[in-house]
Formats: C-alpha cells, sequence, structure tokens
C-alpha cells in the first residue's frame, strides 16, 4: 500500500492551530478548576486528537509527546494524580512546544528535529511523583488483559508456508490489531501497521484482505500472519509504538494447533458508538466546554479573497466611469444601466466585505495564556477580563492588530498593575485587573486597553525625558499632561529602570504608535496616577474600499477618508491668527491648528484669496482645520497600495483611480497632526 499524506498537510496544520488554542483556554480553566471532569475530558480528547493526526501524518516525534500526555491526563482523570503547579506548567509547556513544531511544520513541511525526550522526561516526572507504580500497572493489566487464543484455522497455503518456517527456524505469529473508535483515517492506520511489520518480516496472510484494508472496507479489527526473525517482545515493542491502536494481540503459530482448514471469515462487525454520538452523550452529562460547539465555517485561501476584491475593485472603477459618461449623455437607458450595475457593485461588494470580515477574537484568544504566563514571570496578580471578541473587522486589520496589543498588554501588566504588598497598601484589591474590550464605532472599530494600575507618572516621563536629551529642563516645567504622553511613543523612550525580557530596551510604544497609523489608526490615552491608565485604539474597519472627499490644490487631487472628516466650513483670512508660528482658527469654542496643504504638497499659496474652504479632520479627540483650494465631491474610491518605494512617504495613505482615469493620493489625516 502507498499513501501520499502531502495532501492533507494544510488541512493538519489549519486543524492543529485551533487544536492547541483551545488546549490553551482549557488549561487555562483547569488551572482554575482542578477537579472539573468536562474539562480534563475536553483536554484529554484533544491530546488523543493531535496525538492520531501527528501519527497519521508521520510526525512521530510530536505523537510520542501527545501519547505522553494523555498518560498524565488519564491520571489525573482517574484521580491517581493530584494536579500540582508543577504539572500545570510542564503542561502549558506541552502547548508551547506543540504549538512551536507546529509552526515550523507549516514553514518547513518537516517537524523539529528534536525528540521532546526531555519534556516526556518532565511528564513521567510528574506522573511518578503522583502515581503508585502498582496502580499504572493495574490500569495496564485492565486495559491490554484478553483471553488468549487457542486455536487457529488456515487454508492449505498459509498452513504450508507455516510448516516451511518452523523448519527453518523462523518464527510464526498471528496479529490481531484492533483500531479505537474514534480513529479517522483507518486504512493510514493500517498502512503504518503493515509497513511496520513489513520491515519486521514477511507478511504472508491478512484478514481482510490487503485490498479491503487499503479501500477501507472493514470496521476496527484486521489479522495479520507474518513470518520473521525477530521475537514476540520486539514486534510488541514496535507495534506499541503506533497510536489510535485499542488493542493488540500477538499469538505465537508454533504453539497452537494448526489445521488444513478453509479459513473463515472473521466477524468484525461489532457495533461502536460514533465520535458525535458519544460527545453528545457526554455533553449531556455535564457542562459543555466552550470550544465543544463548533461553527459552520469554509477556510478560504486569502489570495483568492484577494483577487475576488480587486476584481470587484475595478467594478466600481468601471462603474464610476460611468457615471461621468451618464452625465454628458441624454440616454435614459444608459442612466438606467449605471443604476443597475451600481446595485450591484454595492451589493457584491457588501457581500465580499462580509467574506473578509473575521471575529476580533482570533487575536483576543492568544491573550489570557500570555496574561497568565507574564503574571507568574512578574510574581504580580493580573485577572484579564475580555469583552466585544465577536466585533468583526477585515482579515487584513486582524493581521496587523495582534502585535500593538501584545505590547500596550504587556506594557500595561509592567508598568501599570503594582505588586500584591503594595497594592495592599494602598487599599486596592492584590489582584489587578486589565481589560481588553472591543467595540464597533461607525466605519471604524474601538479597541480598548485598560488597567487599574497605577497610572502614568508624569514627572518620571519627563525626567527621562531630559536624561534622554528629548527635551531640556525648561520645556518639562512647562509641558502639559497631553504633551507629556506623547512622550511615551518617542523611539527609544522607555520609563524602565531595569532591562528585562519584559520591557526596558525601549521597544513598545513607538512600535504600537506607528504600526497603528500604518492601517490608518490612531491611539490615545487617558490615565489617572494611583488609578490606571485606558490605550484607546481607534482602526478602521476595513482597508480595501471606503467613502472619501475629493479636494482640488491647484492642478492637483487629493482624496479625504470621510471617517476623517467632521465638517466642512469656510473661513475668512481675518479669522487666521498666528501664535508662535502656528496657525489657529476658533472653531466652536475650541482653538483648533490650520494646516494649509499647499505648503505640505509645496505648492504656491494664493495670498490675495480672503475666504478659503476649510475641512475639519479629527484624529480621537484632536481636530484640526485643513485648507484647500476647492472641493470635487463625495466618491466611493478603491484604495490602492503606492509601493515598496513609496512605502514611507509622509502625509501618504496610498492612491486611487478616478473615474476619468486619472491617479489621486490619499491623505493620511493621522500624519497631518
Amino acid at each position: 500500500m502507498d499513501l501520499d499524506i502531502s495532501q492533507y498537510l494544510n488541512a493538519f496544520v489549519e486543524e492543529s492551530k485551533e487544536h492547541i488554542q483551545n488546549m490553551n483556554e482549557i488549561l487555562l480553566d483547569l488551572e482554575k478548576d482542578v477537579h472539573n471532569q468536562d474539562i480534563l475530558n475536553e483536554l484529554f480528547r484533544i491530546a488523543h486528537t493531535l496525538k492520531g493526526m501527528a501519527g497519521t501524518m508521520g510526525f512521530n516525534s510530536m505523537a510520542n509527546l501527545t501519547h505522553q500526555m494523555e498518560d498524565v491526563l488519564q491520571g489525573i482523570r482517574s484521580g491517581e494524580i493530584q494536579v500540582s503547579e508543577n504539572t500545570m506548567d510542564v503542561l502549558f509547556e506541552c502547548a508551547d512546544v506543540l504549538d512551536s513544531c507546529i509552526s515550523q511544520i507549516s514553514e518547513t513541511s518537516k517537524e523539529p528535529e528534536d525528540d521532546y525526550s526531555a519534556l516526556i522526561n518532565k511528564l513521567k516526572k510528574a506522573m511518578n511523583n503522583e502515581k503508585n507504580e502498582s496502580n499504572e500497572d493495574n490500569k495496564d493489566n485492565k486495559d491490554y488483559e484478553k483471553p488468549k487464543k487457542e486455536k487457529v484455522e488456515f487454508n492449505e497455503y498459509v498452513n504450508n508456508v507455516l510448516c516451511k518456517a518452523s523448519s527453518q527456524n523462523l518464527n510464526s505469529f498471528q496479529i490481531d490489531v484492533r483500531l479505537k473508535s474514534t480513529c479517522m483515517l483507518k486504512s493510514a492506520r493500517a498502512f503504518v501497521v503493515f509497513n511496520t511489520l513489513e520491515n519486521l518480516g514477511e507478511i504472508i496472510y491478512s484478514n481482510p484482505s490487503a485490498e479491503d484494508i487499503e479501500d477501507e472496507k472493514f470496521d476496527l479489527e484486521f489479522s495479520i500472519v507474518i513470518v520473521t526473525k525477530e521475537e514476540k517482545e520486539k514486534i510488541e515493542g514496535e507495534l506499541n509504538g503506533i497510536s489510535e491502536i485499542e488493542n493488540i494481540q500477538i499469538a505465537d503459530l508454533t504453539e497452537l494447533e494448526v489445521k488444513t482448514e478453509q479459513v473463515k471469515s472473521k466477524d468484525i462487525t461489532a457495533e461502536r458508538e460514533s465520535v458525535t454520538q458519544k460527545e453528545k452523550k457526554e455533553k449531556n452529562g455535564g457542562t459543555v466546554s466552550k470550544s465543544a460547539k463548533v461553527g459552520k465555517t469554509v477556510r478560504v485561501d486569502i489570495d483568492r479573497l484577494d483577487n475576488l476584491m480587486n476584481l470587484v475593485s475595478e467594478l466600481i472603477i468601471i462603474k464610476t466611469r460611468m457615471e461621468g459618461i451618464g452625465e454628458t449623455s441624454n440616454k435614459e437607458g444608459m442612466n438606467e444601466a449605471i443604476e443597475y450595475l451600481e446595485r450591484i457593485t454595492t451589493s457584491l461588494h457588501d457581500a465580499v466585505m462580509k467574506v473578509r470580515m473575521v471575529p476580533i477574537e482570533r487575536v483576543f484568544n492568544r491573550f489570557p495564556r500570555m496574561v497568565r504566563d507574564l503574571s507568574k514571570e512578574l510574581k504580580k496578580n493580573v485577572s484579564l477580563q475580555m469583552s466585544g471578541d465577536e466585533t468583526e473587522v477585515d482579515r487584513t486589520v486582524i493581521d496587523e492588530i495582534g502585535d500593538p496589543l501584545i505590547h500596550l498588554i504587556r506594557n500595561s501588566i509592567d508598568h501599570g498593575i503594582e505588586h500584591p504588598e503594595e497594592r495592599k497598601k494602598l487599599g486596592k484589591n492584590e489582584t489587578g485587573t486589565v481589560i481588553l474590550k472591543a467595540y464597533p464605532d461607525g466605519n471604524n472599530v474601538v479597541v480598548e486597553v485598560e488597567d487599574d494600575g497605577s497610572g502614568i507618572n508624569f514627572e518620571k516621563i519627563k525626567k527621562k525625558a531630559v536624561e534622554k536629551d528629548l527635551i531640556n529642563g525648561k520645556n518639562a516645567d512647562t509641558m502639559s499632561k497631553e504633551e507629556a504622553i506623547e512622550l511615551l511613543f518617542k523611539p527609544g523612550f522607555s520609563t524602565s529602570d531595569v532591562i528585562s525580557d519584559v520591557s526596558g530596551r525601549g521597544v513598545g510604544l513607538d512600535v504600537v504608535k506607528s504600526k497603528i497609523e500604518s492601517i490608518g489608526g490612531s491611539i490615545e490615552v487617558e490615565t489617572k496616577e494611583g488609578k490606571g491608565t485606558k490605550f484607546i485604539i481607534r482602526i478602521p474597519l476595513t482597508l480595501a474600499i471606503i467613502q472619501a472627499l475629493l479636494v482640488k490644490v491647484k492642478e492637483e487631487m487629493f482624496a479625504i477618508p470621510l471617517s476623517s472628516i467632521s465638517e466642512i466650513i469656510n473661513i475668512n483670512k481675518e479669522q487666521i491668527r498666528n501664535i508662535q508660528g502656528q496657525e489657529i482658527i476658533l472653531y466652536r469654542g475650541r482653538t483648533i491648528p490650520v494646516i494649509r496643504l499647499n505648503k505640505i504638497i509645496h505648492t504656491e499659496i494664493d495670498e490675495e484669496r480672503n475666504e478659503f474652504v476649510s475641512i475639519i479632520v479629527k484624529k480621537g479627540d484632536k481636530q484640526a482645520g485643513l485648507v484647500v483650494d476647492s472641493l470635487f465631491g463625495q466618491q466611493e474610491i478603491v484604495i490602492k497600495p503606492l509601493g515598496k518605494y513609496l512605502s514611507n512617504v509622509k502625509y501618504l495613505a496610498g492612491a486611487t483611480i478616478l473615474g476619468n482615469g486619472k491617479i489621486s493620493l490619499i491623505l493620511d489625516v493621522n500624519s497631518l497632526f
């Protein structure tokens, strides 16, 4: 038999990632309630499934590790092993190693060369510390003890081969194999058994036949007769290393009465519960864990979605162009066709956007484990509270938002949350709280990271900034809180006194800000000394198609995302004041800066004009008046990247193709402030 498993690799990697994520979540639940049998059962099922999948794919090191995990978890389920802090740490380490292993398999299609013997020894040590040796022996005997066979009947050909083997002092064994009811790829598992035995001797008989086994025309049992030089113990040892086998019986045929009769087919139609039925019964008997609920989803290659998005983009460009033709034509049919095309493209756009939208839970679900490890490392008590993880954002945004959130949560735990003794002195709960929240807000999604720690110490920030020559002492004295907060986002700035694995290297909030702004988002900070800090991130729902306002400066056309615009007003020349070199205007009782787009793109300013068009743009709570020459109108635009050579050009977020075929640059409002 020959089985090509490479075609299953992508499915294996994707499913393994889901199982390992579920394993992390369930381990966190188990740490809180070590006696919850439902949690233990779910964890055991995950380890068992991973073992079976890895064994089928030929990743033996991974299969051996998960097999040892199964033994530990079985001991915990049966009450023979007590869950200690050390046991939990080893299980968490297993989850990390499995995650790393899957990452390498994803990149190279091969598992690491490490056999994980050190970690397997840790698991065995955790078992031996808590488990009586005799209990283990009793369990093994109970699981695998079966009545010995007394008589075997074969046809004349097999009997003649056995007689000849006996005369040549070769061993002959009948091997009865029973697969577990949860085995998903029976023929693949049988192939592994056949392949193992062929390396040890010559297979002279199988029931069912090899062809039927290859076509999966059998239930869970099959028999093999082998002639070999090897001893029974050697064969038993090799077969016991194969996963998803419930029982193996090896009978020495030289010790049994062999009859020359036609072999009778073995009845292997024992009724077994299906995996689905078994899971249903277990669920009915207790609380269903969160991971037990699996939605009906289809995995779609992101490249295919991108291609679909590009097609929709071209449709919208053509629609815009046809609108221009329609305005100069009197043909009613043309206008009706345009309206129909508009309805189709809008519907298609919405459909594609929904396909691309994924819940932000994909990012959030990695943080409980991270908080647990970090709080142990820093010897702090931290509780993570998450809400709004069902909020949906574009897949491209999901891929970009993960790293900034990791930095912010680590920052909150390291800099914000105090040590338990200090919190107790301050009258706070010894356990600090980090709140991670997401919710939609118009065309944006807001993600908040809040802690109830010490808040931001502005004096410490100013002192560090002076030490690093970012500001001088005179400026530090007159600096506002908002200006001091901006220092946190300067490259290389850190308030940590000690460099550690967690912080102090000056890599953090500057990376967060640049990453968020690169996807058209913004970040704000709210803090109260002694009470805590909140970081507020606003990110766009999608990065592909947006509504924009087209403006003109001289002969150049620019697009400004509507989500960044508060209002459009006309201002007189007399309303503009100049304070310390900065032009400002009074807008709704607030003083806001004036930004002349002419200066940014280095074109001449018409000094004789008395009235200007000012677009009030916003970045979080901040506002500014962007002065342009004229407005061209609102339009749905397709964002096209500028390419790697122009990726670092300031003030620009991309470009779009207009209805007349010309290119318009899209302004990055966040970089204007």
